[in-house]
């Protein structure tokens, strides 16, 4: 009977492919087949072997997308054919990656696995335009949070997360953006609360828009910004690089990196 192989959950990063960690290089290079998400820079398939054989197993919300299911039953037969599997995944395995199912269903099939962590969305996206989501002075803590539940039943208690103080940092979450508006309103956060919007974080496509909790809906609509997006919700936002420049309220959109 052939040995067993592995799978590596490797953290692909927000995309720009400078941003990978070494371990996460090393892992690719070693990879006999790789599981790529569809957020993935294809670019980052640069540092995988000659040859290496490339499954595009994509996930993206609203979008017809390859079941759960599927890509958990071709990891397992992929490993158990002896071959080392990559399955590389946009942010981190372990921060809305699914990395925590695909390592149970794997684990308790006795496929060994590894988990390679990368940088999140969530901490690119605000850093890119001088965002810190923590600062003494304003946030004392950060929520990574959907913007939406799995059903009903698991939907974000925007109520309680507006009650928090701690600065919020939404995944998912411009297709419900009037709903999380209406939530943290109802919650006792303030209208004037700042916001930012950065889609596509890292890359040269990357946009952002600088806004209020009060005006995001609209301001959000007249941007044009779409997924993939990193909401931050917080007065930490008032460090944006261009958040004294245009006032508080005020909306930019556009490429804040090459201004």
């Amino acid at each position: 009977m052939a040995q067993c192989g592995s799978v590596t959950l490797v953290g692909a990063g927000p995309g720009d492919p400078d941003l990978l960690t070494l371990k996460a290089v090393k892992a690719i290079a070693r990879a006999d087949v790789v599981l790529i998400d569809d957020l993935v820079n294809p670019a980052i398939l640069a540092h995988a072997a000659h040859g290496v054989r490339v499954v595009e197993v994509g996930k993206r919300g609203g979008c017809a997308s390859t079941p759960q299911a599927f890509i958990e039953r071709l990891m397992l037969a992929e490993a158990r054919a002896g071959l080392h599997v990559v399955r590389l995944k946009g942010g981190d395995p372990y921060l809305f990656g699914r990395g925590g199912e695909e390592r149970a269903y794997l684990r308790s099939h006795g496929v060994p696995v590894e988990v390679i962590p990368g940088i999140s969305s969530g901490l690119a996206a605000p850093s890119s335009i001088g965002v810190p989501l923590t600062h003494r002075g304003w946030s004392q803590g950060a929520i990574f949070v959907t913007g939406h539940g799995k059903d009903a039943a698991s939907e974000p208690n925007w109520s309680a997360l507006a009650q928090s103080g701690l600065t919020l940092v939404i995944y998912m979450g411009v297709a419900r953006v009037a709903a999380i508006q209406a939530g943290l309103l109802a919650g006792g956060m303030a209208p004037g609360t700042p916001v930012a919007v950065v889609q596509s974080a890292s890359l040269a496509a990357q946009r952002q828009l600088l806004s209020t909790l009060q005006r995001l809906p609209d301001a959000l609509l007249a941007s044009g910004l779409g997924s993939p997006s990193i909401i931050v919700v917080g007065d930490v936002v008032r460090c944006a690089d261009a958040w004294d420049d245009h006032g508080a309220g005020a909306l930019l959109a556009g490429a804040l990196r090459e201004a």
